[in-house]
């Protein structure tokens, strides 16, 4: 019998604990449509826990069609764990009522990982926390910092934020209009009051004079320990000694790698309010021109429904332009040949009505007023906590400094409480339809025909229902990870049956789906107007009435089974 859905609270994050009781109280509420399991453990040993979603009344997961959303890699970008646990109770508050969210989960799975990284994340959620990047293993030294600004909240608010130092060699002035915002000092300026901005934090063995910020003791990037195109850490910031190295990478390349029935993925990150799209690594003119429609015609889906741009990681998204971002994107793709996005969710500065502007270039530079649109809409619409108010505080090293400026945890990282809701609200539709596009192997139809006797022909055939093709990608084939459609017959353990023409086992075709591949005014004929069916046929010598056992596999559009009795 249903028990009642928890209610969970999507404007507060989560802590570790709070988080395993919400899921296993899904799992009980709901345990025909979801159940949870640990996928490994983080470095301080914590599950790392999977919701499965799918009617378990319709098949296994592994034979169906899947699809898998992740968050909070990252230690302190914690609304990707909320946009996850915001589709799972999507899911099973609309299943029975809504037509395709139903189709979804009784024809396909859904894998979802709130936190892929619980360590970090408990650390960002402390009384006292820090903000680091990924795991909370030490690296790329298991030692303390000797001396040095190391960043963390040293006055107890629970938020780290700026320190302003006056110094007449300082790079920042308050603004003439309004003294809480610091702006750079212009080229060739003089003669005025001046600030040094520092993080917040504590200083080890302060000399009086110089202040370096130390880097976290804790180094790794989790997005940058993946197999594909990884490079050492001269190269990529936190890659860690070796791919996979990390346990919380581990589990999830064992996992996807283990469920090959994986065909589109969604990474949830913040911030910048963007769908990123493959390649990290190259050009859209190096890409398989197939794949990269797929991706164009699938993003502007993602555009329409979440009100998200999406733009390419190599052309639009680089953090420098002479450098590469691999990570999670580039391995499920690259690799595996399965479609993959990751969402940068949250833009702090489209709410405060600032347009066009270029992703990571603006962080380098942007005018001022932009700055003015922001600090306007901290005070009308975030209480004015988004950038706090400077008050003094006797640093103990310092001396006499103000503490304030940006919050950049709780509105820049992550959006305030009572919005995190409407961006995790922005993205089951388009998740939704990306599930049911994955390819679907059916049951068309079964023959059995007497050649005499006691032989008969047996056909079993089957097609792609799906709108993407078997091997959802080009990538995939040309990578060999996926095979054609396995058939396969078992013949009951009596002497009297035997199989006389076909093999056992075998390999049929890559079927298509039924998503067009160009327009009806295309000049070219078309081919394959049947590509999304195959049929196999064995020979079989048996009595009448022997019962034999077909099948058809396809790693990414799942397993149908049937029985068919010779007579």
């Amino acid at each position: 019998m249903s028990q009642t859905l928890p209610t969970p609270r999507f404007d507060t994050f989560p802590r570790y604990e709070e988080l395993t009781q919400l899921l296993f109280a899904y799992a009980q509420a709901r345990p025909n449509l979801v159940s949870v399991r640990s996928i490994g453990k983080s470095h301080e040993g914590r599950d790392i826990w999977i919701a499965v979603l799918t009617n378990t009344a319709t098949g296994a997961d592994l034979d169906k069609p899947a699809f898998w959303a992740d968050g909070n890699i990252h230690a302190a970008e914690l609304t990707a764990c909320t946009t996850c646990l915001y589709y799972l109770h999507d899911l099973l508050s609309r299943y029975g009522a809504d037509a395709q969210v139903t189709q979804l989960l009784d024809t396909r799975v859904v894998y979802l990982v709130p936190r892929l990284n619980p360590d970090g994340a408990e650390l960002a959620l402390a009384e006292r926390p820090r903000h680091i990047r990924s795991s909370t293993r030490r690296y790329p030294y298991d030692e303390e910092p000797v001396d040095g600004l190391c960043i963390e909240d040293v006055d107890g608010d629970g938020r780290i934020l700026t320190m302003r130092v006056p110094d007449p060699h300082g790079g920042y002035k308050k603004h003439d209009g309004d003294p809480r915002l610091m702006v750079p000092r212009e080229p060739g300026e003089f003669g005025g009051e001046y600030y040094r901005l520092m993080p917040e934090g504590f200083i080890r063995n302060h000399d009086g004079l110089t202040i370096q910020v130390n880097r976290d003791p804790e180094g790794l990037d989790l997005n940058r320990n993946f197999p594909a195109d990884w490079r050492q850490e001269f190269q990529q910031t936190g890659a860690g000694p070796y791919p996979t190295s990390e346990p919380e990478v581990r589990a999830m390349v064992d996992f996807i790698t283990g469920h090959p029935n994986i065909g589109a993925a969604i990474s949830f990150h913040t911030y910048s309010g963007v769908i990123l799209r493959p390649c990290g690594t190259r050009s859209d003119d190096d890409m398989t021109p197939e794949d990269l429609w797929s991706y164009k015609r699938f993003s502007q889906l993602g555009e329409k429904a979440t009100g998200y741009p999406a733009i390419s990681i190599w052309h639009d998204f680089k953090y420098h332009p002479k450098e590469t971002v691999s990570g999670t994107q580039d391995w499920v793709y690259e690799h595996l040949g399965a479609l993959f996005w990751v969402v940068e969710l949250w833009s702090p500065n489209r709410e405060a009505g600032i347009e066009g502007y270029k992703w990571i270039d603006w962080f380098r530079d942007h005018p001022v007023e932009d700055d003015l649109k922001l600090l306007a809409w901290s005070d009308q619409q975030c209480d004015g906590q988004a950038h706090v108010d400077w008050r003094p505080f006797l640093h103990p090293q310092l001396g006499a400094v103000e503490i304030g400026g940006w919050d950049k945890m709780n509105y820049w990282r992550n959006p305030p409480p009572q919005l995190r809701e409407r961006e995790a609200a922005r993205f089951p539709a388009w998740m939704n339809q990306i599930a049911l596009s994955l390819p679907r192997l059916e049951l068309l139809r079964t023959e059995v025909r007497a050649l005499g006797p006691d032989s008969w022909r047996v056909r079993l055939a089957v097609a792609n229902s799906g709108y993407l093709s078997a091997a959802v990608t080009a990538r995939a084939r040309e990578r060999e990870v996926v095979r054609g459609v396995m058939f396969e017959i078992l013949l009951p353990p009596d002497p009297e049956v035997s199989l006389i023409g076909g093999r056992p086992r075998f390999e049929g075709p890559h079927l298509e789906g039924h998503g067009p591949k160009s327009s009806q005014l295309n000049f070219l004929p078309t081919e394959h107007i049947t590509g999304d069916r195959a049929v196999a046929e064995w020979i079989v010598r048996a009595p009448k009435g022997t019962r034999v056992s077909l099948s058809a596999h396809a790693a990414r559009a799942g397993t149908v089974r049937t029985e068919v009795t010779l007579d």
